[in-house]
């Protein structure tokens, strides 16, 4: 089984569409201000619907995988991004920064290497 789709919620895709285009996701498909789904280089795409309210809580955690991660974060802070944690070593084995989409949803960078699949304590 592939995951090849995430959808995540959004108060304004008029506001959020301009935000992940900002991080260099490329818009795929704009159904009115309902609907937007993105294209990641990896084949996968992640969209946004709209809805009235937000859940409660921490929101949805998104995971982007970048190879040059600190270059990367640097030219999302040169473009304005504010970050709320800078790349730093994790103690599960990846580099990661994290930042807040406009919806309160965690978006977090990162980079694995082969411990994303293959880590000392795989089973």
């Amino acid at each position: 089984m592939n995951l090849n789709q995430i959808t995540i919620p959004s108060l304004d895709l008029t506001k959020s569409i301009p935000f992940y285009q900002k991080l260099g996701l490329e818009l795929i498909v704009h159904s009115s201000d309902t609907y937007a789904r993105f294209a990641c280089s990896n084949g996968a795409t992640f969209s946004l619907h709209k809805v009235e309210k937000l859940s409660t809580g921490d929101g949805s955690w998104i995971y982007f995988e970048i190879d040059n991660l600190d270059d990367f974060v640097k030219q999302l802070i040169d473009k304005g991004f504010h970050f709320e944690e800078l790349p730093n070593d994790k103690p599960w084995l990846w580099r990661e920064a994290r930042l807040k989409d406009l919806d309160n949803n965690q978006i977090i960078f990162y980079f694995a290497g082969e411990n994303r699949l293959n880590p000392p304590w795989r089973i």
